[in-house]
């Protein structure tokens, strides 16, 4: 896929005002304090067609909301043929779908209503195109599902389990720091200012992440999706997969692996690749999971914890470079030695 230019918004950022020019938008969500979830959800809602450019009005006078277009985490009403997106109310349990169980704020049910659409303009998809999906699923997850558990105050872990450290340098926390702090003066034209530069903040960073999944994550798939699907022809046995260029692979292949439905008597054991100065030749075995240090099959022990010539000898391979002690990976000089280490490995 050809890379792409993200745009930003337009630069113009206006509050409030008494006159609405006539056709402009108005997007509505509560003053005071406010947090990330709005103020992403207010940047998103102005990359859509209906309320780019929108005027943003900050109240919690229900009078004041009710001549707003749209209305985001303030007013008690969820209710999208109304255009009123709060998640505060009781009773409110809205989850994004798609195996997902967080339950939404503001962002997320902005970016679940809007999301696909936001994406096939910045990347000018058609709508219907798989790759919107795609993009729209993964930046929930990576992105958009913290924003929302961190906003319902829902803890990241099943049980009290006491963290070795604090983390406040989220982009929620980073949110947060730009209120006024408790022993400062509370100006709202102030206040509204920096909602302005949170907002911004909070879609920048939004537009950042979709610009790398989008540029990176995206092309890195479609390689391994390739790579699997001629696996065959690799090795007759399908348990090794070659790439050409070095690209991570460990994610993407598990997950395809589940969609594919790939049944685990035909899953790889070895993925072959280029290293990074693209010089020599690796093959790794893939672990049992992306986070596990254990392998489907590591190399055999043997060879594992032995360096250049003394492997060459051990495993009747030319131009060894090294296997490593636990057998998760293992060197040589040249693709065609990597792929004999490979098919050996297979054999032990």
């Amino acid at each position: 896929m050809a890379a792409t230019d993200i745009s930003h918004p337009a630069k113009r950022q206006r509050i409030g005002g008494d006159l609405k020019p006539s056709g402009l938008k108005v997007i509505g969500t509560h003053n005071g304090t406010f947090h990330c979830d709005e103020a992403l959800a207010v940047y998103i809602l102005r990359l859509t067609e209906t309320y780019r450019d929108a005027d943003i009005k900050r109240s919690r006078d229900p009078n004041v909301l009710d001549t707003c277009d749209i209305v985001v985490d303030v007013g008690a009403v969820y209710n999208e043929s109304k255009q009123r997106f709060d998640h505060h109310q009781r009773g409110f349990e809205e989850v994004f779908g798609h195996g997902f169980t967080t339950k939404l704020s503001s962002a997320g049910l902005i970016y679940k209503h809007f999301g696909r659409e936001i994406i096939s303009n910045q990347l000018q998809l058609t709508p219907d195109d798989p790759k919107v999906d795609s993009l729209w699923l993964k930046l929930y997850k990576e992105f958009i599902e913290a924003i929302d558990g961190i906003d319902n105050g829902i803890p990241q872990y099943h049980e009290d389990i006491q963290p070795k450290y604090r983390n406040r340098t989220d982009l929620s926390s980073r949110v947060s720091w730009l209120n006024p702090a408790w022993n400062e003066p509370f100006d709202s034209q102030a206040v509204d200012a920096l909602f302005l530069k949170a907002s911004q903040l909070a879609g920048e960073e939004f537009l950042g992440r979709l610009n790398y999944y989008c540029r990176s994550w995206l092309p890195a798939r479609n390689l391994v999706l390739e790579a699997l699907s001629r696996r065959t022809n690799v090795d007759p046995s399908g348990r090794i997969i070659m790439f050409d260029q070095f690209a991570p692979w460990k994610e993407h292949l598990f997950e395809l692996e589940q969609e594919l439905s790939i049944p685990t008597t035909a899953q790889p054991f070895y993925v072959i690749y280029p290293d990074e100065t693209g010089g020599n030749w690796r093959v790794q075995a893939v672990p049992l999971s992306p986070e596990s240090f254990e392998s489907r099959k590591a190399l055999p022990e043997p060879w594992r914890g032995v360096r250049d010539e003394d492997l060459s000898r051990i495993s009747g391979i030319d131009d060894c470079i090294f296997v490593h002690a636990s057998g998760f990976i293992g060197g040589n000089k040249t693709k065609d030695g990597a792929m004999v280490m490979a098919k050996k490995a297979l054999e032990a």
